[in-house]
């Protein structure tokens, strides 16, 4: 699993590097307003809220960005948003699972099947991917958070499913159910993380090398710079010879 955690550690690198940070925060406001209306607008009252603004926080957003983030839920002119995941297959036969959260279905599915395609993909029918994944919880550290032993003991205290650790950091895998409760246990032990939330775990990684290494990236990136797309996710296992290319 280090090679695939690297590899999405390189693409979150070079996204937070080509992308507008306006547009991050566009899509941390979108799921904070989302989670508002679907509970009660107070975090604590309200764990996928709570989850919402701790991950805005993680990324440095403004109080006010969050709090009218929050305050927009309640207001009638809000949005009403769509939870939608497609799946599909990118160069290589990799499985890819993309979650949006959209106002205009249509649209977000016109522009997920052509990036599918653009990137020699092709986009599949719900199901015909998310079985090769488990639904868990997932909590990333940055390697500040401490060595992986220490890391590892925390989580296992924690109640903790598994652990993955490399020079960017760590990531948590949880039960589904228990991500509240091992989340809290974690910030108590080594403090707030860099992002708590639901995620989608690979039950086996699919080998892919060469040129397709490129592409997948281009296919990912390009599903995570569009307005609509919050999450994307691949099962694809890269070599660290081309791991290499891609870091330089």
């Amino acid at each position: 699993m280090a090679g695939h955690s690297k590899f999405k550690n390189i693409m979150h690198r070079k996204g937070r590097a080509d992308s507008a940070r306006s547009k991050l925060f566009s899509k941390l406001s979108r799921e904070i307003t989302v989670a508002a209306k679907a509970g009660l607008p107070d975090p604590n009252m309200n764990a996928r809220l709570r989850l919402a603004v701790a991950n805005a926080k993680a990324e440095s957003m403004p109080k006010d960005v969050i709090d009218r983030a929050i305050k927009k839920a309640a207001g009638g002119d809000a949005e009403t948003y769509e939870e939608i995941r497609y799946e599909g297959f990118g160069p290589g036969g990799v499985g890819v699972i993309v979650e949006a959260l959209t106002d205009n279905r249509n649209r977000s599915a016109s522009t997920v099947r052509s990036t599918f395609t653009k990137c020699g993909g092709n986009l599949g029918e719900t199901g015909s991917v998310s079985f090769m994944w488990d639904r868990v919880g997932q909590i990333v550290y940055g390697p500040e958070a401490g060595s992986e032993d220490k890391v590892m003991e925390a989580a296992i205290e924690a109640g903790a499913d598994d652990v993955e650790s490399d020079e960017d950091g760590h990531t948590i895998y949880t039960a589904f159910e228990a991500l509240s409760e091992v989340s809290a246990a974690l910030e108590a032990a080594l403090g707030p993380a860099k992002s708590t939330q639901l995620a989608w775990k690979p039950k086996a990684l699919t080998p892919l090398s060469g040129d397709a290494v490129g592409t997948l990236m281009k296919l990912i990136e390009t599903l995570e710079d569009d307005d609509d797309v919050q999450n994307v996710y691949s099962n694809a296992d890269i070599s660290a010879e081309d791991l290499e290319k891609l870091a330089g």
